[in-house]
């Protein structure tokens, strides 16, 4: 675990290098809080009040017998549990200051609909020189560019932050949606995963099967994939394997700590044409063909991209029960059985009491977007949106997203790329990337490209495409 005598020299060190010399998110004075009543990452250390939310003690530790070559998916560490309560709509009133809008909602519209409410644990992990990075990040990093909130800049030789927490000791919204953006997670995510789209008569619609690489390029200590990434904190290589009709299409997106080239570099290829084109248009509100268009790009991870079109406010921090430590639904569970009719089967989902930061996104005047207004529910430990709400022009709650998200023990960090939208007007909704128990499929961590092969530019896409 991070040692407080470490943490308690950085701050030191930093003082000393930065004070008076840079503009930064906090003091260095206020900063010392890090590895104090914060934790190194900015978490509160302690437990809440009657003791539902645990202290936090440094995270899920790897388990000696996940073996990653041998097993296709992760180990459930905490199966054996039993759920301490059951929320559903006869009962709501009695936690409605517990719950999200969203799945106040969803209680409501769906009798069928309930919440099963597990032990709370703070599984998230940080390696230490994360920690570290983060530490330094707190009296350095400042949002920049032309338009609020559209970059960042940092101690490390480019301008940029270090890879970790950027605003640990977060000052507004912003600061909070920019830790979601760089959140740790492993360096590459490998995964061949299911997708579904479940109509308002309950009728299923299996959407395309990705093989896709999901990446957290500065969490490659190498630097390597960075740089063949172009510095993006974000990116995916995702080529369809099914069905018929669509395998071999690709995506290539890679998301930047600027607003240059709109805050992203996206390329599509389609076996058709042979060839990947430069897709720009791939932002904000248009709806991902692949996901038969019911999500939306900007979506994706709870959110991504640009912030230019809406205000963010922080509104604060609360507790909430939220979806947390989802292994059972992303690494056990067979998802054409958890298919409900109106909703995914209560059964495979897992709550917990967790404090969340709060941001409410407005749409600008003037700018366009289907959504009027969102709300995003972000994880004090993971920094990763665990729950989000959008709404129509109308200003009418639209949809409900739950991030079904679980830690990598192995190598430390969240997996935050299984997610669950309801439509809470047509009443459809949709599961993505679930099914890595079944044939065929797997959920695999790495820290580092070594000995793999990853499709990066537009070329090897191509090439990819003729193999």
């Amino acid at each position: 675990m991070f040692k407080k005598t470490i943490v308690a020299g950085l701050i030191s060190a930093i003082t000393l290098c930065f004070s008076g010399t840079v503009l930064a998110a906090v003091s260095a004075e206020e900063a010392k809080r890090l590895g104090a009543d914060l934790t190194a990452h900015g978490a509160e250390r302690a437990g809440n009040a009657d003791g539902s939310i645990p202290e936090y003690t440094g995270g899920l530790q790897p388990l000696p017998e996940y073996d990653r070559d041998s097993m296709q998916t992760y180990i459930h560490p905490y199966a054996g549990e039993k759920p301490l309560f059951t929320i559903s709509a006869e009962n709501m009133a009695q936690y409605e200051d517990a719950l999200t809008v969203g799945t106040q909602a969803l209680l409501r519209k769906y009798p069928t609909y309930k919440l099963n409410v597990y032990p709370t644990h703070r599984s998230a992990r940080y390696e230490d020189w994360v920690l570290e990075n983060t530490l330094v990040n707190a009296t350095t990093a400042e949002l920049t560019g032309s338009v609020m909130g559209d970059a960042v800049t940092g101690a490390d030789p480019e301008g940029l932050p270090l890879p970790g927490v950027l605003f640990p000791i977060p000052k507004d919204g912003y600061e909070v949606m920019w830790n979601h953006k760089l959140a740790f997670a492993p360096a590459i995510m490998h995964q061949h995963n299911q997708a579904f789209v479940v109509d308002s008569n309950g009728g299923v619609n299996v959407l395309a099967t990705p093989n896709q690489h999901h990446m957290r390029p500065w969490y490659d200590r190498s630097g390597k994939l960075r740089a063949e990434s172009h510095g993006a904190i974000l990116s995916f290589s995702a080529v369809q394997t099914s069905p018929p009709q669509q395998a071999g299409v690709t995506f290539l997106n890679f998301y930047l700590p600027t607003a240059d080239n709109g805050g992203q570099l996206v390329w599509f290829y389609t076996p058709g044409q042979r060839r990947a084109r430069r897709a720009p248009d791939f932002a904000y509100d248009l709806p991902i063909s692949a996901y038969g268009g019911v999500l939306m790009w900007d979506e994706i991870f709870g959110f991504v991209g640009r912030m230019d079109r809406f205000d963010f406010k922080l509104v604060g921090k609360t507790e909430k029960i939220v979806p947390y430590n989802a292994y059972t639904l992303t690494q056990e569970a067979n998802p054409r059985e958890v298919l409900g009719k109106e909703h995914l089967d209560p059964e495979a989902l897992r709550f917990e009491r967790h404090r969340v930061w709060v941001v409410e996104a407005e749409r600008k005047p003037g700018a366009r977007h289907v959504y009027s207004k969102r709300r995003f529910y972000i994880d004090e430990d993971s920094w990763q949106v665990v729950a989000l709400e959008t709404y129509d022009d109308a200003g009418k709650l639209w949809k409900n997203g739950f991030i079904q998200s679980f830690p990598t023990y192995d190598v430390g960090g969240v997996n935050n790329n299984t997610w669950a939208f309801d439509d809470l007007i047509s009443g459809s909704y949709m599961l993505i990337n679930a099914g890595a128990s079944q044939p065929g499929h797997w959920n695999r961590s790495y820290m580092s490209t070594e000995g793999m092969r990853i499709a990066l530019t537009p070329r090897a896409v191509e090439a990819q495409g003729v193999r």
